[in-house]
């Protein structure tokens, strides 16, 4: 296969991404020699290892150790997004676990409302959107703690791979349903957070919305 112009690195990237946004290699699967997919798609190999860079920093593949470039797997959420996390406001470590609440059926959406908690304490309300489509016949425990993380049940269960999210947050007083839910008094303000998660192709494949109790705990960024 040759590119249809002059064989730079990004068009080559563009070439591996869309082998794994449609599943042509699906996560945990081994890419090709880099001499053979070079001659493939009509580079030089260090374009190609440019290539691949870029894919590595996207975390959409690993070096394997004997294997070369893998499709990435995902084996958590806090993994993919690693400089963010919630601290207690004294910094000790806290423990943290979620419940789904409910799940809805609302036309082309599937609504999700989560419960994080932090050492047993209700922190974060949640409201996940997705696409029906994307996550046909979705099933989900409601009311019992989940085993896996939202974006690893996401890939393993609908092969849809989170490559990305963008995110915007700011303050503001809780609604009642957020002060019932996290046991604020009226008028209490939170920290709410807005999310976007993209797949591999560019499509964006999560809304989130989430409401902090900023009361006793602190959404950390580490930038690196």
């Amino acid at each position: 296969m040759k590119l249809s112009r002059q064989p730079l690195y990004a068009r080559a990237e563009a070439v591996l991404r869309e082998r794994i946004a449609d599943g042509t290699w699906p996560p945990g699967m081994a890419l090709p020699a880099e001499p053979s997919l070079a001659e493939e798609l009509g580079v030089s190999q260090g374009t190609l290892r440019r290539a691949l860079a870029e894919l590595e920093r996207s975390r959409l593949i690993v070096k394997v150790h004997g294997k070369g470039s893998v499709v990435a797997v995902h084996t958590s959420e806090r993994a993919l997004f690693h400089f963010f996390r919630l601290r207690r406001a004294d910094g000790a470590k806290a423990q943290a676990s979620s419940l789904l609440t409910s799940i809805e059926h609302e036309g082309e959406e599937i609504v999700i409302e989560r419960l994080r908690l932090l050492d047993g304490q209700a922190v974060i309300r949640e409201r996940i959107v997705l696409p029906a489509e994307r996550f046909p016949g979705l099933n989900l425990p409601v009311n019992r703690e989940l085993e896996t993380e939202m974006y690893v049940h996401y890939q393993r269960a609908h092969g849809v791979t989170v490559a990305h999210a963008e995110e915007s947050m700011g303050a503001e007083i809780a609604d009642a349903e957020t002060a019932r839910i996290l046991h604020l008094p009226a008028g209490t303000p939170v920290l709410r957070i807005d999310r976007l998660a993209f797949d591999v192709a560019e499509h964006v494949v999560e809304r989130r919305t989430s409401w902090l109790d900023t009361r006793a705990h602190r959404y950390g960024i580490s930038l690196a």
